[in-house]
């Protein structure tokens, strides 16, 4: 079942997207979804801290009090990777939308062919978000991550402490399996027999001590400092 989130101030849309829906479902087979219609930024973003992201959003630019252009942003800056696909009477604000990473931006009154190519494009990501998922056993059950939300890993023996954003996962593998899942990404990096570290989430490294952007620190063994800012600025730079 795909979470579908309209957010538009015109009462028309919802039955208008619902019913190009109902034909991509009909013309691409079985599409499970619910639509959940929102009259203002406030109220959708208020939903996503709520209940969670949605698995697509539909938003439109023109709306009193916050317009989509700066509700994508706030989306964005709260970390939210959320396909969003622009609904918009006006070209005008193209630019800015690909500056929030929008799959697709698409003129009123819809077109079947372009919706058809907007809703192609997200469920192919979605599908591809899902692929790379990364499937963890807790001593809770089990945990799908996406590797980017790894901010670090540490080492405790038989287990594994995965650090994420606000929280932390134990997991019972150990330090090479972990390792063996993370090392074909390019962005993440083994530092000593401890830690495995996400380099898009280092805020800075001042000699042994590295800063990550969840406010944890990680100190480097000293003989490894070297050899690691050399991997970090490779990493960035090569």
């Amino acid at each position: 079942m795909y979470r579908i989130a309209l957010c538009d101030d015109d009462e028309r849309e919802p039955a208008c997207v619902k019913e190009l829906l109902d034909k991509y479902r009909e013309a691409k087979g079985q599409l499970d979804y619910s639509l959940e219609w929102f009259a203002d930024a406030h109220a959708l973003l208020r939903s996503m801290e709520q209940a969670g992201k949605p698995d697509l959003v539909f938003l439109d630019i023109y709306m009193p009090d916050k317009n989509g252009i700066a509700a994508a942003q706030e989306i964005r800056s709260l970390g939210s990777d959320v396909p969003i696909v622009f609904l918009t009477a006006s070209t005008e604000h193209a630019l800015n939308a690909y500056g929030v990473d929008a799959v697709q931006y698409l003129v009123k009154p819809l077109a079947q062919e372009t919706f058809f190519h907007a809703m192609d494009t997200v469920l192919g990501l979605i599908q591809k978000a899902k692929e790379s998922q990364l499937v963890l056993k807790t001593a809770h059950g089990i945990v799908r991550l996406q590797p980017d939300d790894i901010v670090y890993c540490e080492s405790q023996k038989n287990y594994q402490m995965v650090y994420l954003a606000e929280e932390e996962c134990r997991i019972r593998m150990t330090a090479e399996g972990i390792w063996g899942m993370l090392k074909p990404l390019s962005q993440f990096a083994r530092c000593g027999r401890s830690f495995i570290l996400n380099m898009n989430h280092i805020v800075s490294i001042k000699q042994e001590e590295i800063q990550m952007d969840n406010g944890r620190l990680v100190y480097l063994p000293k003989s490894r400092t070297a050899e690691f800012k050399k991997l970090y600025l490779s990493y960035y730079f090569e």
